[in-house]
Order: C-alpha cells, then sequence, then structure tokens
C-alpha cells in the first residue's frame, strides 16, 4: 500500500534520478493509453494487483490491497464485474499482486496471490497462494465462486524481511520472483520450481532494477518480456533466448508510457502479451489500455 511521507518522496526522487542515470530507451512500440472503461463494481476499492487470464478470453483478475477478504475480481477488458471468487483456506494479509502461470499440472493455468506486503518489514516470511484459475465466460457474470484449495508456497528473503509489491512467475519455468519496493534500486528475488509446499524457502538475491519504488510487474504469455513499474514510471526488458528470466533485467530497459493516476498500482500484459493494462487504488479507478502500434 502507498502512504505519502518524506521517506516515499525521498524514494521517488531517486527513482527518477536511476531512470536519468541508466540506459534507457524509450519505447514507440505502444501507443498512448486509452481509457478502456471504470471500474464501477463498489467492492473494487484498492484495486493492487491486475493480470490477464490465457484461458479465458476478454477476462481479467483484480485483487485489493490489504484489508479485504481473501478473494479476486473477474472483470472483463472494459471494466465490468464478471464475477467474485473468494479462496479457500487462506488469509489476506496484504496481497499486492497477482501473477498467472503454469504449476503442478502442465495443462492447467494457476493464479498466483502474492501476500508480500510488508510496509515495516516486520513478517519473518511471506506467502504466494497458488490455485487452479477457473473457466469463466467474460459475457456471463457468474456471481461468486469458490476457489482452491490454494497451495501455499511460503518463501523468506536471504538478507532479512522487505517490504514488495511485485510478483513474477516465469512461464517457462514456473520460478517465482519477488521485486522489493523500499529500495534506491530495487532488488529481485527469485524461487526456483518446483515449490515446496511443507516448509519455507529461502528466496535467492538474483539481481536489482535500475530504479526504485516499484510496484507492479507481469511477464509475457512466452516468458520472453518482462514488464514493471513504479506509480510514475515503467518499463520492460526482453530476455536473453536460452536464460533464466532475470538475466533480463541485465539488459536495456526500455521505457513505456503510463497515464496520470491517482495511485497506479497495477500493471499487467494483455493475453497476447502486444499491450498492457494498468489501473489505480481508489473507487471507480480507470482501466487503461495500451495497445501495441501494429499488430502482429
Amino acid at each position: 500500500m502507498q502512504k505519502t511521507s518524506l521517506f516515499h518522496l525521498t524514494l521517488l526522487l531517486c527513482a527518477a534520478a536511476g531512470l536519468s542515470c541508466a540506459s534507457l530507451a524509450w519505447s514507440d512500440e505502444f501507443k498512448a493509453g486509452e481509457s478502456a472503461g471504470a471500474i464501477t463494481s463498489p467492492w473494487i476499492r484498492e484495486a493492487s494487483g491486475i493480470v490477464a487470464s490465457r484461458q479465458n478470453p476478454g477476462v481479467l483478475w483484480v485483487h485489493n490491497d490489504s484489508g479485504d477478504a481473501p478473494r479476486v475480481f473477474a472483470i472483463d477488458t472494459r471494466g465490468n464485474l464478471v464475477g467474485i471468487g473468494t479462496v479457500d483456506d487462506v488469509y489476506a494479509r496484504d496481497w499486492e499482486d497477482i501473477a498467472i502461470g503454469p504449476g503442478p499440472d502442465p495443462n492447467t493455468q494457476y493464479l498466483y496471490i502474492g501476500d508480500i506486503g510488508d510496509n515495516t518489514a516486520a513478517y519473518p516470511s511471506i506467502r504466494v497462494y497458488r490455485v487452479v484459475e477457473p473457466q469463466v465466460d467474460a459475457s456471463e457474470p457468474f456471481g461468486q465462486m469458490r476457489l482452491g484449495p490454494a497451495a501455499t508456497i511460503e518463501l523468506t528473503y536471504p538478507d532479512g524481511p522487505r517490504d514488495a509489491e511485485t510478483l513474477l512467475v516465469d512461464p517457462v519455468t514456473q520460478d517465482i520472483y519477488v521485486i522489493t519496493k523500499r529500495n534506491l534500486f530495487c532488488k529481485v528475488y527469485r524461487a526456483p520450481a518446483p515449490h515446496s509446499l511443507s516448509a519455507p524457502a529461502v528466496m535467492d538475491r538474483v539481481t536489482a532494477l535500475p530504479w526504485g519504488f516499484a510496484v507492479a510487474g507481469d511477464v509475457s504469455p512466452d516468458g520472453r518480456r518482462v514488464i514493471v513499474r513504479s506509480p510514475y514510471n515503467a518499463s520492460v526488458w526482453t530476455c536473453p533466448e536460452g536464460e533464466p528470466l532475470w538475466q533480463a533485467f541485465l539488459g536495456k530497459q526500455t521505457g513505456i508510457p503510463l497515464r496520470s493516476e491517482p495511485q497506479g498500482e497495477g500493471i499487467c500484459f494483455d493475453a497476447r502479451g502486444l499491450g498492457y493494462f494498468t489501473i489505480s487504488e481508489g473507487a471507480n479507478p480507470t482501466l487503461y489500455y495500451f495497445a501495441p502500434t501494429s499488430e502482429q
């Protein structure tokens, strides 16, 4: 959750400095963001994570920040509520991001929900909940459904507790990545697959971003590209062929556009990995879509 403070303002200044000093090209791959619609559901009031379904055409999954029940919301690509999925047997301490990808069954898509927020760096571990993504239809609202049981993947940092708001899942290897928020250069941690469900696993610190204050990210469906945002800037990276996903962050970042949002907290590729969506916290946020400049 973003909170206004001198500390945060300092981080923003540092993030801006990092952008100006880093090797940063600006992309002409995406059009300026256009409003796809407004989220009118009264239950989606603090949207913190968003991801596009890859098996349900036109469906996006969204969840609220801390303080909500353990549930996810299916919306269509115009922001209309399709339904609410309550995740059984889990606790929503501080859900900050959501990802999608394969899991134990290679023919099944799973939602990965990151209970990774920790404003005061007080918790000894974080949790990622993995649950089978249900089959839903964007044109047929389903009301409410139960999801689960969820698998709980408990993770720890090798260098002490951190606050994080960015969760990534590599669709090729199933590795989980967590990117911290409150660093001048956000740290990137990896939990290699397969993931234990019986004991906490210590993540590996693999690299860092060239700027700070990361609040969301996503991986393209083919696993080749990574997108990460702060409230005020966003970049995309390409992973070298045959290398682990984190190697993308060692290469050139390309700046991509954002729209002005009250408290931008979410970003995800579209289902094809060609454009991307963003969303803000707050009541009735606008869902923005940044289309590719040319169809592929």
